[in-house]
This record gives C-alpha cells, structure tokens and sequence, in this order.
C-alpha cells in the first residue's frame, strides 16, 4: 500500500474513531490488522489499539540518561543533523520556508498553515526551552534545512499525577522526500535528545489515529467573514439559502457587549490564580508557573491576544485568549491567505460556587461562556480575522452551537507517549456532535 493510500485510509478511520472506543471496536479485522501493521509505532513505548488499560502510569520506565547513546541515529549519506538556532534570524527563516512550503495542507490542496516568525519564536521558546530539541535535517551538499522537529519542556497533569513530559510539534519533511522515512527517524532523534535530560514521556497531538489515542476532540468553525469564506472555498452556500442570508446570519457586532478589555501585566496575578482554578476540573491539563503562564497568555501583536473581564471591584472574574495563525491560500486569484483565529486559553469564575456539572452552575456557566467567547469573536474579526477556530476541549462544547460554530470535519487526537492512561473524554458523542452534557476533560491547548 502506498504513502498516499495509507494517507486516505487513516483518514476514513479517523471518521470512525471516538473517544469511547479505546479498543477501536468499530474497526474491522482488515482495517485493525493494516494499523498494527505500522513498522515504527509497534516498536515504540506505546498504548497498543487491543490493549486493555488497567493502570495509569509509564510504559518503560527502567531506562536511566546513562543507557541513552551521546550520538545521534545515522542518517543516509545525503544529509547531516543539526540543531536549528532559533535564535538566528537566518535558522528561524529556514524553519519558516520548510513549513511555508511543506507542512500540513487540507486534501484538496488549497490552504496551508502559514506560520509567522514572530509565531515560531513565540512557539519554540517557552521558559525552559532547550536549543538542543530543536532538531533538523540538512542536505550535506546545499545545508538546505529539508527535515524539523520540536520539543517544548510541559508538566502536564494527568488526572492528579504530575508528568514532567514535554510537546512535540512542528514534525515537517519535505515533500519529496516522504519517501526517505525521515519522520520516524526525527522522532526517534528528538526522543534521544530528550531522554538524556532524563524526560521520558512526551504529548503529541495529530489528525491521525496512531496507537492509541488518549482522547480525540472534533473542530469547529465559527464564520467571522462569510462573504470571503465562501469565495475562497472554505465554505459552500448551503441549499436553499441565499448569500445574503448566510452573511445577515454571522454578523456581529461593531464593539464588544462586555466591559472586556486586553490582559496587562496588573492582571497577571489574579488571571494566573482564576486559570489555576478553573483547570482543576480537567483530567489533562498543563500545570504552568508564572512565567509560562505569562508567556503563553499576554498578548503578543498578530500572534496571541489576550482579555480579561473585571467584575464592579476591578477583581478579574473571566479572561480568554486566542492565537493568530492565517492559512496560505494556494492558487486563488483574490486572496492570499486567510485570517484564522484559534481558541486558546480561557477561565471563568461563574460554576465556582456550584459542583461542574450541577444544573445551577453549568447553566451560569454557559452564559458567562457565550459572553466571553461572542466578544472574542467580535474583537477576533476586528483584527481582519476570517474565521474563529475551536475544538471541543475544555468547556467550550457549552457554547459551540449557541455562537454558531459549525462541525468541522477535522479530528484531533491526542498522545501520550511512553504513558498508559485512561481515556479522556474529548466533548464529542458517539455520533460525534458536540456532548454539552459530559463536555470534555481536556484541558490543555497544543499549537
């Protein structure tokens, strides 16, 4: 079977993937055999798919920094390792060209993540970020820059365990040399270099199912320019219905309804102390400091923006952000690109006085949350955003349907290398709508 047909058939299981089926009981023997079948992931410290979870905890943990080899996996003689300064304008430029030009398009090829400098340097660089989890693939000959990999250091809570860990992201080849296997070897070197500082396990997130997903959150796209959604393709006029409509249909307001104003550094406190709160109800959540939280949630021009709502005694009662990340459009005469915003991090303090799922307070909470994110919506679109992006993680299936947010029909399924867990409910049903009742236990937002 070749790259691209095994490409189409994870997208069609992906379809049939849901968080309750951790034994993958809607696939076929055939289609279960062909994903046992994949040479790299079987070797590895994984949750296999028919593998019953009867304990939470690391896979392997016998390995030591000492057992790790000092050099990296030999690569074919065309091309060398190196560690991408992040901090060179020139290196920094090198990851944008691959990804500009290489990294993840929809299936018909017409959009393509468009990631900023200012984003990557916001991304790679979190407090603790090491130089040497930067990893590329060069051409020996050229030193062009044809493979990338990241890992960012996280302490993640799953469930009521601390998890030194870290995310892995940014997995890039170039498009012709798919062919080479040079992805399973990026992993395998990242993974090296960091279990030599002695962190063994690792959370990744991806449209395809893998063994074994954790838990799997659907998208959701919330129209902020229908007009140029649908000359562009991303949306299609639906029957019996006219442009017209469709446009009265998601028009917001000029100006938010809140009193809602952007996060300074005042607020910091009391937003990093609401957030801490708030994400104790979520079963997979990072556990930030200060300074992460500050690093991630403040607002930084054209790359992340931040808000908050004070209550009449000045006290933050709610914050929410959202990250800027446009799409390339490809080959379409009237526009280049796309201005996409996506959920981020948010907190509320409606629910506290009340269990999570009581009906007092998830009915308080809804409102608060339809309040929050419409304002978010409407300061997203004044910033020439097109569309609102959000997953059904956190509490947001509270608000997906009331602010119009349609389904997508994109997946994300998230990892636990190296880590047996449980599944995390994803805030979808089995028919994959939005679950407003059980809602999601992840609480943590991947890039």
């Amino acid at each position: 079977m070749s790259d691209q047909e095994n490409a189409k058939k994870l997208e069609e299981l992906l379809k049939l993937l849901n968080v309750n089926d951790s034994d993958l009981s809607k696939l076929t023997s055939q289609q279960r055999k062909e994903m046992n079948e994949y040479k790299f992931w079987k070797t590895q410290p994984v949750t296999k798919f028919d593998e019953v979870v009867k304990n939470e905890g690391p896979i392997d943990a016998s390995k030591k920094p000492e057992d790790i080899p000092d050099t990296p996996l030999q690569l074919l003689g065309d091309f060398e390792w190196c560690t991408v300064d992040v901090n060179n304008e020139q290196q920094l430029e090198d990851i944008y060209v691959l990804l500009n030009e290489n990294y993840v398009e929809d299936k018909d090829s017409t959009f393509r993540f468009n990631y900023s400098r200012d984003f990557l340097d916001w991304a790679l660089k979190p407090p603790g970020w090491k130089e040497d989890w930067q990893v590329g693939v060069r051409v020996k000959q050229t030193k062009r820059l044809v493979g990338f990999i990241s890992a960012i250091p996280t302490n993640l809570q799953v469930r009521n365990k601390d998890v030194r860990s870290v995310e892995i992201n940014f997995l890039c080849v170039h498009k012709k040399l798919r062919s080479k296997r040079l992805a399973p070897i990026l992993i395998k070197e990242v993974t090296r270099r960091v279990n030599k500082h002695d962190i063994w396990q690792a959370l990744h997130t991806g449209g395809v199912v893998l063994p074994s997903p954790i838990s799997a959150c659907r998208y959701a796209h919330r129209p902020l320019n229908w007009s140029k959604l649908h000359d562009v393709e991303f949306t299609a006029l639906p029957a019996n219905a006219t442009k017209t409509q469709m446009i009265a249909k998601y028009t917001l307001p000029k100006t938010p309804i809140s009193n809602i104003k952007i996060m300074e550094e005042k607020h910091v406190d009391e937003a990093f102390a609401l957030f801490n709160k708030y994400q104790e109800r979520f079963e997979l959540r990072p556990n930030f400091d200060k300074e992460e939280f500050k690093h991630w949630i403040l607002t930084r021009e054209s790359v992340v923006y931040s808000y908050v709502i004070e209550n009449d005694e000045g006290k933050v009662t709610d914050f929410v952000s959202f990250y800027s990340l446009p799409f390339t459009i490809i080959n379409n005469p009237m526009y280049k690109d796309l201005g996409i915003g996506y959920m981020f991090y948010y907190a509320s303090d409606a629910d506290f006085e009340h269990e999570r799922f009581s009906a007092e307070g998830t009915e308080k909470l809804r409102k608060r949350l339809n309040l929050l994110i419409n304002d978010a919506c409407i300061l997203a679109r004044n910033l020439k955003m097109d569309v609102f992006n959000a997953l059904t993680s956190q509490d947001n299936a509270l608000f997906l349907e009331d602010l119009k947010f349609g389904p997508g029909d994109g997946f994300l399924n998230f990892y636990l290398f190296n880590y047996r867990c449980f599944p995390i409910s994803g805030g979808i049903r089995e028919d994959e709508t939005f679950d407003v009742e059980k809602r999601s236990s992840v609480g943590v937002v991947m890039l």
